[in-house]
């Protein structure tokens, strides 16, 4: 099964790692893949496998690992035993270790390695990378941090699906957010005791998972409590305990609360009359990307196209200020 980008995209969700090649090497990289996801989503499996090939050809061979994984995906469903283990094995022996053991052996898409006897070695390799990896975690408190974050994301992977059949504003809808909600604020509780106690945590303690899940639930919880935290967080990263990326996502959103435009783009809004998405109020758009690219963000047209859109700088500008003078005149108005 190809591996998606996490609900919230941070993540996992979009890092853009350096490789050291020119800005076209990497946007031709990245265009690449996406037509290759899009191939795999339609079934053309051979297609989406060379597809990868040449986005990895982009830069000497190289490629993100869920790029990686999800190529090898490609690869098995189109019978390319071959380019499948290669893959694999090449990203079990990276330096990136990979080690999500329970994923690779339950993923479907790669049931035709299971008779080479390449697979045990593969399996052995990964298992011994998890392992490794796992060996100074605190397991306890992994696994309460696993449960929080399957709660902090499945009901909003609900949201599509029940949006799609009941509307937008239909009670079942309302009923779904207040149950978010809930959970939110019950998970919020745990979190804020974990960061109070023992501070932000990073993924050699509580693995990635772990370390997101403290970002996701002081992001989805009130302004007072992101502002608390975000001091935290900073000094996280400074520390390596936690992802620029993930950062810049709570920087954006604390400054969209407090009236202010965002920094990254990484927040985007909905009309809630005509239901279209678009990219709130950013602080000097025409340098966007380069902001993203600091801290390991992929270009904003890239990010925009997970909604459906397309990036345009001058309709942005137009957007904006038509988002600000309304919130000026309703505030004028509650004077």
């Amino acid at each position: 099964m190809k591996i998606h980008l996490s609900l919230t995209l941070i993540g996992c969700l979009f890092f853009q790692i350096s490789f050291g090649q020119s800005e076209t090497n990497q946007q031709n990289y990245a265009s690449f893949v996406k037509e290759a996801s899009n191939l795999y989503d339609s079934k053309d499996f051979q297609q989406s496998a060379e597809k990868y090939k040449a986005a990895f050809d982009q830069i000497e061979g190289k490629a993100y690992p869920n790029d990686r994984y999800n190529a090898a995906c490609s690869y098995a469903l189109a019978g390319d035993v071959e380019n499948s283990f290669y893959h694999l094995l090449r990203l079990a022996n990276s330096v990136t270790k990979y080690s999500n053991y329970s994923h690779l052996t339950t993923d479907g898409d790669l049931d035709i390695l299971h008779k080479d006897k390449r697979w045990k070695e593969l399996l052995a390799v990964v298992k011994a990378n998890k392992e490794d990896i796992e060996k100074d975690f605190d397991k306890p408190l992994v696994a309460m941090l696993d449960t929080i974050y399957q709660e902090d994301q499945s009901y909003r992977m609900q949201i599509n699906a029940i949006e799609e059949e009941h509307g937008r504003d239909s009670e079942e809808m309302q009923n779904h957010w207040n149950l978010i909600n809930e959970k939110d604020s019950i998970n919020l509780i745990k979190i804020k005791k974990i960061l109070d106690e023992r501070g932000w945590l990073g993924p050699k303690t509580i693995g990635n998972q772990g370390n997101s899940t403290l970002f996701l639930v002081i992001q989805h919880a009130d302004i007072e409590t992101q502002i608390q935290y975000l001091p935290m967080m900073r000094e996280a990263v400074k520390a390596g305990n936690a992802r620029p990326s993930s950062l810049a996502l709570l920087e954006d959103r604390v400054a969209l609360r407090q009236g202010n435009r965002q920094i990254y783009g990484s927040q985007i809004g909905r009309d809630q009359e005509t239901g279209e998405f678009y990219v709130s109020p950013l602080v000097d758009p025409e340098n966007v990307d380069k902001r993203r690219a600091e801290v390991g963000l992929g270009p904003i047209a890239d990010y925009v196209g997970h909604w459906d859109m397309t990036w345009d700088l001058e309709k942005h500008k137009v957007s904006t200020a038509k988002i600000e003078a309304a919130a000026k005149a309703k505030e004028a108005e509650n004077k």
